[in-house]
């Protein structure tokens, strides 16, 4: 409290409400020093007031506590009076090796804290015992020599604060969650709007709920194309299960194909964008762009920012769409197959509806932020840039995957994978080559072209199995597979070792004690069952070649000497 003596003068009048300083930043700065030292000469000379002070703060545009603040400090430090206010050279602050240790402790302040403290204090000491070292670790701890040795060490709140202030939101989050994380918190520009047609991306979209597909459990998967400069859908196709290349062929040839019912979005893009998915990576899908004049994009690893559009996309089907379908389940499925739901789960054929109608209204009635107030129809309706088509039957040729081998019409049809092929078509034309068009996975068919590409039609599988035949092998498959599963759970447990746990620092104790007698005829049983024991490669000498076989001296039949008595009791 300042003992000079405060005349009565009347309290100045409140700056009115808004008021802005008529000086700018920098200008304000300047006249804190030439202020001070004006009240501390007022304070010299005993004509300081409360006038005084709150004018400053007026004229300076800071509070009264702060002007008082200053003459404090001027007083104690006569130095700050050359620049009131100034930020202190002696705040603490975070430096790179805290940094590592926030990392170490992922984003653990208080830990980092408990380690410095550590670091720097020494353990309390009896009249009677010699001072202890002083304590440099603590349980988990980085190791010491990582620990930097402050003096003094700041408070908590002095470094929770720190670690506010010199750290962004992002660097903390990455230190506590990842970089994925610390993604979140970050700017990212925007791509300048081209026009339709201009740029496509494509990803494939794991639906959170499990569909009926033929009787089996599955979370059926989501392919499709959006044109990023009007945000339509172009193209979309629908897995139960994992999707291949060709669900991407699938999106894709409805993509293109303008006419009923994909259309009207479609036409060829003059780009497109994915990730680095091995599917959309394949040789076929790169062969199928590359055909229909397309630059393909491959983004690096881990950038979902990079294509914002499709990844929008995915987002808002999630929360418009499967959140409101059967079965959702909002947490990411794991790898082990899930509980059957309680209820009746949807069948594929109808996720499949629902997700086609949800399609149309994306595209017809939706009006997303970035078209203003349109819709993507509207917006690829306004578009006047030419569209470029292409027949619905070279889209088919043109995504179809090809072997690359030249192939003989025989009198039983073709063979492909060894498998024979027919068709109509095929009479009269054995011994012509020809060669194999296919959808991945899909080789019930196949086309069958002329070695200059020409289509001569489709050939369909010879003796193909009968519906009650595939359903048998099925169920014989999954029998054998769930017999495998109880073997190797069996193993498993055999393997299986159990200890005694520990309330203090011991060796690991063993509980799975067993007989010598019980491990003799375990080991003989092993023993008996190891083949490499039992193969007797020289019982049986091979025959000598013929004599009038051409061969060459080093493979020619060697005398073999006759084993002794010893010999052939030597196992």
């Amino acid at each position: 409290m300042d003992p000079t003596p405060f005349h009565h003068t009347p309290d100045p009048a409140p700056a009115p409400n808004g008021a802005e300083p008529a000086l700018d930043t920098v200008s304000l700065t300047a006249l804190r020093a030439p202020a001070v030292r004006h009240l501390l000469r007022l304070r010299a000379e005993g004509r300081l007031t409360r006038a005084h002070v709150s004018t400053t703060a007026q004229c300076l545009n800071v509070s009264d506590r702060t002007v008082w603040r200053w003459l404090a400090d001027s007083t104690a430090h006569p130095a700050t009076a050359a620049s009131p206010g100034a930020r202190r050279t002696s705040r603490f602050e975070i430096t790179p090796e805290l940094r590592v240790l926030l990392a170490y402790w992922h984003g653990n302040a208080s830990a980092v804290h408990r380690e410095l403290l550590a670091r720097a204090r020494p353990t309390p000491t009896t009249p009677d015992t010699a001072p202890a070292p002083p304590r440099t670790t603590i349980p988990g701890g980085a190791p010491p020599q990582a620990v930097p040795l402050l003096t003094p060490v700041p408070s908590l709140a002095t470094f929770l604060r720190a670690v506010r202030r010199d750290l962004t939101a992002g660097e903390r989050a990455g230190y506590r969650h990842g970089p994925e994380a610390a993604r979140a918190h970050d700017v990212f520009a925007k791509r300048p709007r081209t026009w339709r047609n201009d740029v496509w991306e494509a990803d494939h979209v794991q639906a959170p709920l499990r569909v009926d597909a033929d009787g089996t459990l599955l979370h059926p998967y989501v392919t499709w194309f959006i044109d990023c400069a009007t945000k339509a859908v172009t193209g979309v196709a629908v897995t139960p299960g994992f999707p291949t290349r060709a669900s991407v062929l699938a999106a894709l040839r409805s993509a293109i194909v303008r006419t009923t019912p994909y259309g009207p979005f479609g036409g060829l893009p003059a780009r497109v964008r994915f990730d680095r998915g091995r599917d959309f990576l394949s040789r076929t899908v790169s062969t199928a762009l590359t055909a229909l004049d397309s630059d393909i994009t491959v983004l690096p690893p881990y950038s979902p920012h990079l294509k914002g559009s499709i990844e929008n996309l995915n987002h808002c089907a999630t929360v418009m769409l499967f959140a409101a379908l059967p079965g959702y389940t909002p947490k990411k499925p794991r790898k082990r197959p899930d509980r059957r739901p309680a209820g009746p789960p949807m069948t594929f054929q109808a996720f499949t509806e629902e997700l086609l109608a949800w399609v149309a209204w994306w595209n017809t009635e939706h009006h997303p932020t970035e078209l203003a107030g349109c819709t993507p129809l509207e917006a690829w309706q306004a578009d006047a840039a030419p569209l470029n088509d292409i027949p619905a039957a070279d889209v088919w040729f043109f995504t179809l995957e090809d072997d690359g081998r030249t192939r003989v019409l025989t009198s039983h049809g073709l063979t492909f994978r060894n498998r024979d092929y027919l068709a109509d078509w095929m009479t009269g034309q054995a011994g012509r080559e020809v060669t194999v068009r296919f959808m991945p996975h899909h080789i019930h068919e196949i086309e069958v072209c002329t070695p200059h590409g020409r289509h001569l039609g489709t050939a369909h599988l010879a003796d193909q199995a009968t519906d009650e035949q595939l359903t048998a092998l099925r169920h014989a498959r999954t029998r054998r597979a769930r017999r495998l599963r109880t073997d190797a759970k069996a193993a498993e447990q055999l393997r299986h070792e159990r200890f005694a746990p520990a309330t203090a620092p011991t060796d690991a104790l063993r509980l799975n004690t067993i007989t010598a007698a019980e491990a003799t005829r375990e080991l003989a049983r092993h023993h008996d069952n190891d083949l490499a024991h039992l193969a007797l490669p020289d019982l049986i000498p091979p025959a000598p070649p013929p004599a009038d076989w051409a061969t060459p001296d080093t493979l020619k039949a060697r005398p073999r000497s006759t084993p002794t008595p010893e010999e052939k009791d030597t196992p």
